[in-house]
């Protein structure tokens, strides 16, 4: 593994993106392969065991690829595989909850946090946990969004039907009284202008994306990794399933960055 390899970076669809805009504002150097586990979107109804599968069989692939560092950008799969996972990688591997719970407890006022995330990553209270690690006094409210990730994956960010979705999910926190709101799948900033039309602009949403390009950065700087080739990045994007929604939703939220999309036989 050289510095001037690839970054590997997962995610069940286009959520993922959020991560890779924000690798390419702040690290523009560094190459990355993506990759988009389409034929098993969504993540948040599927059971651990299946999680666990797909984890491995992605991770195994970024690595065939000799990726140098693995950014698993879903709060599923932070959530619920990376904890177990990280103990059997050597190379740098990091999610995205750890990187939200820090952003959202500093930006919290008055101590309540909500977090919009799968259902699977509700059921194992991650935000939570983590937040509270941080601020053990802090009240934070967690809410599965169902909706949100195939509206996303149909680029539907601002119709009817979004927003409509946004006030059945989102009206509950609003009544707690939260201040914060951790948007805890990548996919859901995309949805950031439906959220705030909804919820005002007094309510803070934390993109996990940015703070975790902000740990790779710590990472990168620790570990000597960061690309000092000179040479113009690479970026690839595959998926296991679907490949002309991925291209055609990706292009309407990344512009022209997406060229070509490498389709893989997954099964």
């Amino acid at each position: 593994m050289g510095k001037n390899e690839p970054i590997g970076i997962f995610d069940s669809g286009v959520g993922g993106l959020t991560v890779v805009k924000s690798l390419m504002e702040k690290m523009p150097d560094e190459s990355f392969i993506y990759f988009g586990d389409t034929a098993h979107v969504p993540y948040g109804n599927k059971s651990e065991q299946q999680l666990f599968n797909y984890a491995h069989k992605i991770i195994s692939f970024l690595i065939s690829k000799q990726v140098k560092a693995i950014i698993v950008a879903c709060g599923t799969h932070s959530s619920v595989t990376l904890p177990s996972v990280l103990q059997e990688y050597s190379l740098p591997m990091l999610g995205v909850v750890k990187a939200g719970a820090r952003s959202a407890a500093r930006l919290s006022r008055n101590g309540k946090i909500g977090v919009a995330a799968t259902q699977a990553t509700v059921n194992k209270k991650a935000y939570t946990r983590e937040i509270q690690e941080l601020e053990p006094d802090f009240q934070v409210y967690e809410t599965a969004c169902p909706r949100f990730v195939p509206l996303v994956e149909a680029g539907k960010l601002n119709n009817s039907e979004s927003r409509e979705a946004v006030a059945e999910y989102l009206g509950p926190l609003l009544a707690q009284g939260i201040d914060t709101l951790v948007l805890g799948c990548t996919h859901y900033p995309f949805l950031a202008t439906a959220i705030s039309e909804f919820a005002g602009e007094k309510l803070e949403l934390v993109d996990t994306s940015c703070e975790t390009i902000d740990e790779l950065q710590e990472i990168f700087g620790a570990q000597d990794l960061f690309n000092n080739s000179g040479k113009k990045p690479r970026h690839e994007f595959y998926v296991s399933g679907h490949d002309d929604s991925f291209f055609n939703v990706g292009r309407l939220l990344m512009g022209d960055i997406i060229k070509e999309i490498h389709k893989l036989d997954w099964d």
